[in-house]
């Protein structure tokens, strides 16, 4: 699977040098998956943390994705994500596309390091798993930046993680890597958790 991701990558890189007009699902999904990491933001500014992130496809042989699995930590504690969550992306007309977000059946323990085997998540199948409803993010091909750009819709993805009543995310996805701003807000609209000044930058690591 790790393979798989260096291939598209290199292949969607390759595109992106030769700036292709045609944004699509796979374009996408390439620049999603991979490795990540924050350590050059976390080294310049110390309001953020180094986080790790990794995106690997799942379940390909499905007509119905690409999914991928997602798993977020901070990088001092790789092995304690706080974050496992599965996305499935869809176009929804020329240049849009949607990133659904799923929760794993609990335990989600059992998944840790998925990224490094799909065949962690092989007995189980989307049906197990819960969709967060208003989390989607819709993004968009942005042909002048050569990025897909997006966000959450207003108050609808509900959260109640210290004491939030719902959350919203950005995302800024490029060819070397993305930026993510997760906040949480409560119910008179005041942030109570996520960075404050900006996004989290992550960028393409090897594997």
């Amino acid at each position: 699977m790790r393979r798989l991701c260096f291939v598209l990558v290199t292949l969607m890189s390759v595109a992106a040098q030769a700036q292709i007009a045609a944004p699509s699902v796979a374009h996408l999904q390439a620049w999603m998956c991979g490795a990540f990491s924050s350590s050059a933001q976390a080294a310049a500014d110390s309001d953020y943390f180094h986080i790790r992130l990794h995106m690997s496809p799942v379940w390909e042989e499905r007509g119905d994705g690409p999914w991928l699995y997602v798993e977020q930590a901070v990088a001092a504690s790789a092995d304690r994500p706080y974050r496992q969550r599965v996305y499935r992306l869809r176009e929804t007309g020329p240049g849009r596309y949607v990133s659904e977000v799923f929760e794993l059946p609990e335990p989600v323990t059992r998944f840790v390091g998925a990224w490094r085997d799909a065949g962690s998540l092989a007995a189980i199948t989307p049906d197990s798993l819960a969709q967060r409803r208003g989390c989607a993010v819709l993004l968009t091909w942005l042909e002048k930046e050569q990025v897909y750009s997006g966000a959450t819709l207003e108050d609808n993805c509900a959260s109640s993680l210290r004491g939030a009543a719902y959350a919203t995310s950005q995302v800024r996805i490029g060819a070397e890597g993305l930026v993510s701003w997760d906040r949480g807000y409560d119910d008179h609209g005041l942030q109570v958790w996520g960075a404050v000044k900006g996004g989290y930058e992550f960028r393409r690591e090897a594997e």
